[in-house]
């Protein structure tokens, strides 16, 4: 057994994930790293509720007809990270997703604070070297530093445009932030303020033939309709939207996704757990069926 592989622990396997690792065309990966974040914590406990959550699904999508258990997918459980040690918890989820995706397959990440999705992308993006980002969020996540810390929940995606350069990303949703992550955001990415679907369908007509990454923190979603996660921001979309945009990008090249900021134990009914387990079903069915 390689040193990485000791690096993984079973928490449970996301429902009708059935296939062996070998098989898979998808392999999920938990990432429970809440070390950053700004206001309220426990998206360590992400991964756990969202997988918990799928129990409750159907396995058939009636908006795609088709079964997940159709779908060869692998659910490799949660990476062991040391907790509060930031450098080295991003340095093991780079190496999980880097084997992951050398082995030819697509990683679904689960977190997690949104921190996580830059070793994902920078793994996906040595494999990818076109890779273009969309991200769907509330927030900008733009700034240079974020209480003197580079690398943060709050700053991320800057540190992805500068790992991907001028013109990778686009934005969808967001609807807070500074004044200068908004001008930076002009200047260096493409920012789609506020809604989603409109701009989304514009701009897949120009991105069908390059590799996509997708980020999506579950505070895109409007909190009256997810309330379980850390940075609640009132004005978001419905759950209804988020479903209709997944699979808006069924056109698109998708070669990894996560699904980051669900925070459980801040919602005692359990519906941002399962909205996010439905998002997860819904892409998988989506992109790679």
């Amino acid at each position: 057994m390689t040193e990485l592989n000791r690096k993984w622990q079973s928490t449970g396997v996301f429902n009708y994930t059935q296939s062996d690792y070998d098989q898979a065309k998808v392999v999920i990966v938990g990432a429970p790293m809440d070390y950053s974040v700004s206001f309220k914590t426990g998206t360590r406990f992400g991964p756990q509720g969202i997988r918990h959550a799928s129990y409750g699904l159907e396995e058939y999508s009636p908006y795609v007809d088709r079964h997940l258990s159709n779908v060869p997918v692998y659910d490799k459980g949660d990476l062991v990270l040391p907790f509060g040690n930031v450098d080295e918890s991003l340095n093991i989820i780079y190496k999980g997703v880097k084997e992951v995706v050398q082995d030819k397959k697509v990683p679904f990440v689960l977190g997690g604070e949104h921190l996580i999705s830059l070793p994902c992308i920078q793994a996906v993006a040595e494999h990818y070297p076109d890779l273009v980002v969309l991200h769907f969020d509330a927030h900008t996540d733009l700034r240079d530093s974020f209480f003197g810390e580079k690398r943060s929940h709050a700053t991320v995606i800057r540190r992805v445009i500068e790992l991907l350069g001028k013109g990778k990303v686009y934005h969808y949703g967001i609807r807070s932030g500074e004044q200068h992550e908004f001008r930076y955001a002009d200047a260096m990415s493409h920012m789609r303020r506020y809604t989603v679907l409109s701009p989304l369908k514009d701009d897949i007509k120009h991105l069908q033939n390059r590799p996509v990454y997708v980020t999506f923190d579950i505070d895109c979603i409007d909190p009256a309709y997810c309330p379980g996660t850390g940075t609640p921001e009132p004005g978001g979309i419905s759950s209804a939207e988020a479903f209709e945009a997944i699979h808006l990008l069924k056109e698109l090249n998708v070669v990894g996704m996560d699904l980051v900021e669900v925070s459980p134990h801040l919602d005692h009914s359990g519906i941002t757990d399962m909205t996010a387990a439905k998002l997860v079903r819904e892409a998988i069915l989506s992109y790679w069926f």
